[in-house]
């Protein structure tokens, strides 16, 4: 079956991740530390690692559904990839609001030389901003949410080689992604960096 072909692959790493998060948080009471809104923060923590999950499943089945079958197109004629990309920054979106809340509930649970904590924050923060002011300005948003899955011309659209892509193919994963450590950097916070590690 297309649609899950080689997903196998991605359950196991899944899996040995979820693993590791469960090994660590079993050998460090302070990940599990705190609340928020009255919410524990095992709830938030939870739940941040849900929803990465089921934003990824989403994107598995609507892009192959579409690739292959072209299911969202014959649903929803001309508005198909409007509605997937809405959705698809719905969860993208709601990734760092988890992540700011799980970091504001499970503060101060590591601690760092000021100097150096600042400097980390400020350094990843640039790098992060600068990939997706490049990814906004010579990608697109819609590019980066899949939109050859749909269309056949930007499937032949040449790669990106301005901005951050000069450096690396790769940016969006490479550096726009160093974005979800900043709530744990900010707020001190393991839970934080354990799950955007």
């Amino acid at each position: 079956m297309k649609l899950l072909e080689k997903q196998l692959w991605h359950l196991l790493a899944l899996s040995v991740l979820i693993f590791v998060i469960v090994t660590l948080v079993n050998l460090d009471s302070q990940i599990m530390a705190g609340s928020f809104w009255n919410i524990s923060t095992k709830t938030w923590f939870i739940t941040a690692i849900l929803i990465p999950i089921v934003h990824q499943v989403y994107v598995l089945i609507m892009w192959r559904s579409e690739l292959y079958y072209k299911t969202l197109s014959n649903l929803l004629g001309k508005y198909a990839f409007q509605i997937y990309k809405g959705i698809f920054f719905i969860f993208f979106i709601g990734r760092m609001v988890l992540l700011i809340f799980l970091a504001i509930s499970n503060n101060n649970t590591f601690s760092l030389n000021s100097y150096l904590h600042y400097l980390i924050i400020i350094v990843v923060s640039l790098i992060a901003f600068y990939a997706f002011y490049s990814v906004i300005r010579y990608f697109g948003t819609s590019r980066a949410a899949g939109l050859d899955h749909f269309d056949v011309e930007a499937r032949k659209l040449p790669l990106v080689k301005h901005g951050i892509f000069k450096y690396t193919s790769n940016s969006m994963y490479t550096y726009a992604f160093l974005a979800f450590y900043i709530p744990g950097l900010i707020y001190q916070s393991k839970a934080a960096i354990l799950v955007t590690l």
